[in-house]
């Protein structure tokens, strides 16, 4: 049985104390974990900063395999690891075992990739290269909603460009990233990956750590903000990826019937966890209670429960805190609009809330001017689509966007007004490890993903070599 230890410097320790861990769906005990003093966080960060000179020295050739290896071991135990995943998070089995998966893949595309000398310059009287070299200890801070995957994020891409890494999941899911540290621990030279698990209390400490030389956060904006002050004091690199209020915005050329499948599909991943999940649908008056009637009848067919049952669709919210603020919401959006599917929580042990569309709703509701965090949809009536892209790009947030029509080019046009981060033509929310992921205005610092994601993880040497 795993113990649910701190990864630190090649040995699972105990932690200072420990760290009870609910299950969303039943609201008993999932599992109890070693919790990390002040003290242990800095031997963490001591063993990654003496790994750092053989690791980055390693060739890359070898780093590359030492990845691949972590990502077959963490493959050969996805039953087990995404088994732990709903039980804390509270997803359905398959999509936990799913994650598993995503982060192995992860893993290989940056363990794939290469960081070769560029010459800018190679004339008579100079010659001039770009080299990318590591930038030292990395910290990941990982939030609840995606534990592994969101770590796949930055897992591979920090350590094939050498550097090392303390690992911070968030403190209501750290059961699965501790058995992953567990099990990949002797994959990796000691110190190299680290992780350790607290109740909140570590993360100003991390990003004021002088022996810390970049933070890359996933997480709210709230925290991000205090992640990117406290980073400030030793002017550390971060990678903020924040908050989203994402839009999508349907004219009135569409087919309802047709999208209202994947306008679902956008808006209640992960239960509506999902921090580029559809957040509201800006809809032309055209197709407006077509499309509210079959989002509506959508809402209706799912099934909603124990992430561990057969057939379950949807989870539970997973968390307390997150669960009362979505009912909030929904009970703001009842008096400033009109349910039609869901609207209240579940008569069982957990924390489940109906899959709830709204309708006949504007700015001014909680709904629609802040991002939700779980399933619980605002559909907004529009005639005007400029209008609509206006009132859309007021959000002090923009992570991603949407614009769905059956004229690419109209769709394309408004697509690149819209003022976000990533915008989708006629589908939403699609990810991929070779593309850039970065947020626009409060959503993020930095870029994620692809290339460009790899390279944040580096420090830019030129070298101006005269002849």
């Amino acid at each position: 049985m795993p113990g649910f230890e701190l990864l630190i410097n090649g040995k699972m320790v105990p932690g200072a104390a420990s760290l009870d861990v609910v299950n969303p769906a039943t609201e008993a005990l999932a599992g109890t974990c070693s919790r990390a003093s002040e003290a242990q966080l800095d031997e963490a960060v001591d063993a990654a900063e003496g790994a750092l000179a053989d690791w980055a020295a390693t060739p890359i050739a070898d780093r590359r395999a030492a990845l691949m290896n972590v990502a077959d071991i963490v493959s050969a135990n996805a039953q087990e690891l995404g088994a732990l995943l709903t039980a804390e998070q509270g997803k359905p089995l398959g999509d936990a075992v799913a994650e598993v998966y995503g982060f192995a893949v992860f893993t290989k595309h940056f363990a794939a990739m290469d960081l070769p000398v560029e010459v800018l310059e190679d004339g008579e009287s100079r010659r001039v290269e770009a080299h990318r070299q590591p930038l030292g200890v990395v910290a990941a801070i990982v939030p609840w909603n995606f534990p592994l995957i969101l770590l796949g994020f930055k897992f591979g891409p920090a350590l094939i460009a050498g550097n090392t890494l303390v690992v911070k999941p968030a403190p209501t899911t750290p059961l699965s990233t501790l058995r992953l540290a567990e099990l990949i621990k002797d994959a990796l030279p000691p110190g190299v990956v680290n992780v350790i698990a607290d109740d909140n209390e570590l993360g100003a400490k991390i990003s004021a750590h002088p022996k810390i030389r970049k933070v890359s956060f996933t997480g709210s904006t709230a925290t991000g903000a205090k992640v990117m002050a406290g980073a400030a004091s030793t002017l550390k690199r971060i990678t903020l990826e924040m908050g989203g209020n994402d839009a999508g915005l349907i004219l009135g050329d569409v087919d309802p019937k047709a999208i209202a499948p994947q306008i679902f599909a956008a808006a209640f991943p992960n239960n509506g966890q999902v921090c580029i999940a559809m957040k509201r649908v800006y809809a032309h008056e055209d197709i407006y209670d077509a499309l509210c009637d079959e989002l509506a009848e959508i809402a209706r067919s799912k099934k909603v429960g124990d992430g561990t049952e057969a057939g379950v669709e949807l989870g539970p919210l997973q968390n307390k805190n997150q669960y009362e603020k979505v009912l909030a919401i929904i009970a703001d959006a009842a008096e400033k609009g009109t349910i039609i599917a869901g609207g209240a929580a579940l008569d069982r042990p957990g924390y489940f809330i109906e899959p709830t569309i709204v309708r006949d709703i504007a700015e001014g509701a909680r709904l629609v001017d802040e991002e939700q965090f779980g399933p619980a949809l605002p559909v907004i009536k529009f005639s005007d689509p400029n209008e609509a892209l206006a009132r859309i790009n007021r959000s002090a947030e923009g992570l991603g966007g949407s614009v769905w029509s059956s004229d690419s080019d109209a769709a394309h046009a408004l697509a690149v007004r819209l003022d976000a981060g990533t915008v989708w033509v006629n589908k939403h929310g699609d990810l991929d490890p070779g593309i850039p992921f970065s947020g626009a205005k409060q959503s993020g610092v930095g870029t994620e993903l692809g290339r460009e994601g790899l390279e944040e993880f580096t420090q830019r040497k030129v070298i101006n070599i005269h002849r």
